[in-house]
């Protein structure tokens, strides 16, 4: 409570111009108290009228009254200011910078409870009274306050605009639509707001369903995202599981190793010692005989020296020199050599399935995808890295530049037997499989090339459908020859009608189902496109028609 009497001693000791704390009061002969400054810059505005008057009560004033600070009312104001409240708190009745005023009030204007739009002027709820009490003002129409009534009056009339031209899109007044508009297409600003108001309702009705359904994906997007998150994490778990399970195998399969190295070592090192040990026996029975000998030998008595001959010479049958032949000096370098073959072959195994995860993780898109690449950088955006499989080609296609390229040969190569490889057409696939968005490209030389994309479980034997690019379900082909292309989908051919070109780019969007083949250039034209559903990773693929026929997958990083 004594906090509210504060606040009202505030408003008491509030100048009304200013609305805040009097600064250098001073009191008017009618009694009211105003800023020094605030007064006289009200006065000086009215200068051009003969009398000053008050902005509370308009009491008129001549001559102006000359002004002297009110002492007592500084120092009472001063001791307001001491308490920390530097300015009057905002009265919800009165208005406020931001709000409409009433346009009768006098002095600290009251917020305007109504606007009329037929008097264009905003009234308090006290000055708005007569319009409800004079019969001629309740035929007005009242709105909630508004600013910018004024704009209502036609500039070059005077008069209020009630009318609509439609011709010219514009606001009018009735005397326009005898004049200058004549002739126009005009309606009262009440129909045209009836015809705005429904196309505002249908527009609000589809905004609200466009909320509606953003509000919808936004719940989507966030459960996606949760899931997403949920994945992630048991993904990371099992992978942190799955990774420390092969290290354990690699620190159990070191410890192995190592155990078995040093019980080898152990044992022929106990070999050479034992065997050592038999040469320092014998190398000391040799010294022993040879001192006999030596002194035998100094011996002057003839007899005594034939006779004893025979058992001083004498000699035991030496160490099998077969077993100290030392091998070539390698030890356990062998050994060595096997364990740098398998981290060989397990960095090569870890490269691939980095490679394999990159790509999983790239797959791993919620959002729709982007739009189709159109130019050359942007499928290059896409690029992957083909290499062929030595384990599919047939015996007739030689591989090089790291398997990179495939060449038709005459001569079977020496392939050993492998279940994957194609046995009687002449096809190669790719090691690596192929998700997600890809790009590759193929440069063919000769006469007829095939370049494919196909399921890894396509037939492999014999020279059946079941085995050749385009022939079945399982795969997708464009053959290339000279001066005509096709393509072929279970046995279906599809003349291609395009440019020559020895460059063929073949962009696939696993997910989406896409798969394009476009001749290469210094522009991309494409050749065919296909629209389906994968089921499963595919592979490229290869085939060449005769002797010295090449395709080569190109390097494009």
């Amino acid at each position: 409570m004594a906090q509210k009497g504060v606040q009202l001693d505030r408003e008491s000791f509030s100048c009304s111009i200013c609305l805040d704390l009097l600064k250098d009061p001073v009191t008017i002969p009618c009694g009211h108290s105003y800023c020094m400054k605030c007064i006289t810059r009200f006065w000086d505005e009215e200068d051009e009228k003969r009398s000053e008057s008050c902005p509370q009560c308009r009491q008129t004033f001549t001559p102006r009254p000359v002004l002297v600070k009110n002492t007592m009312l500084a120092v009472v104001v001063e001791e307001l200011r001491k308490t920390g409240l530097q300015a009057a708190p905002a009265d919800p009745c009165y208005a406020g910078p931001e709000d409409v005023a009433c346009d009768v009030c006098t002095g600290r204007k009251l917020k305007a409870f109504k606007s009329c739009l037929v008097c264009l002027a905003s009234y308090c709820e006290n000055h708005l009274r007569p319009h409800f009490d004079a019969a001629p003002l309740k035929k007005h129409k009242l709105s909630n306050p508004c600013k910018n009534l004024q704009e209502n009056i036609c500039s070059r009339h005077d008069e209020v605009m009630k009318m609509f031209c439609r011709t010219d899109q514009q606001c009018i007044c009735y005397l326009c639509s005898v004049d200058e508009h004549q002739g126009h297409d005009t309606v009262s600003a009440a129909a045209e707001r009836t015809e705005r108001q429904r196309e505002l309702e249908g527009s609000r009705q589809k905004l609200q369903q466009r909320i509606q359904d953003r509000e919808k994906d936004v719940k989507l997007l966030q459960q996606e995202g949760e899931a997403i998150s949920v994945s992630a994490d048991k993904a990371v778990e099992d992978s942190e599981k799955i990774f420390t399970e092969l290290i354990c195998l690699m620190e159990k399969r070191r410890s192995e190793v190592t155990q078995q190295i040093r019980s080898r070592q152990e044992t022929e090192v106990s070999r050479v010692k034992e065997l050592e040990e038999k040469l320092e026996q014998e190398i000391t029975e040799l010294k022993r005989k040879d001192a006999s000998l030596e002194q035998l030998s100094l011996t002057e008595d003839h007899i005594q020296f034939v006779h004893s001959y025979p058992s001083v010479s004498a000699l035991r049958e030496p160490t099998d020199s077969s077993s100290i032949n030392i091998r070539p000096l390698r030890h356990f370098e062998d050994v060595t050599a096997a364990v740098s073959q398998l981290r060989d072959q397990l960095q090569d195994l870890l490269r691939q399935t980095g490679t394999n995860v990159s790509q999983r993780l790239r797959e791993v898109d919620v959002l729709l995808p982007p739009a189709e690449p159109k130019t050359r950088a942007e499928f290059l955006k896409y690029s992957r890295e083909i290499t062929l499989d030595p384990n599919t080609a047939n015996k007739h296609l030689s591989l090089s530049e790291g398997n990179r390229t495939v060449t038709f040969l005459t001569e079977e190569q020496s392939y050993p037997h492998h279940p994957d490889r194609f046995t009687t057409r002449f096809q190669v696939l790719s090691r690596e499989s192929l998700t997600g968005r890809c790009y590759w490209e193929v440069e063919w030389t000769g006469e007829r090339v095939c370049g494919a994309v196909t399921y890894k479980n396509i037939s492999r034997a014999g020279n059946s459908e079941e085995s050749g690019f385009g022939y079945n379900k399982k795969s997708w082909a464009l053959y290339c020859f000279q001066n005509e292309y096709f393509f072929f989908y279970n046995n279906m051919k599809t003349p291609v009608s395009c440019p020559p070109s020895s460059r063929v780019g073949v962009y696939l969007d696993h997910r989406a189902g896409v798969l394009s083949f476009y001749s290469v250039s210094e522009t991309m034209t494409l050749l065919h496109r296909v629209q389906t559903t994968f089921t499963q990773p595919l592979h490229a693929g290869l085939w060449l028609y005769r002797y010295k026929d090449t395709a080569e997958f190109c390097k494009l990083k």
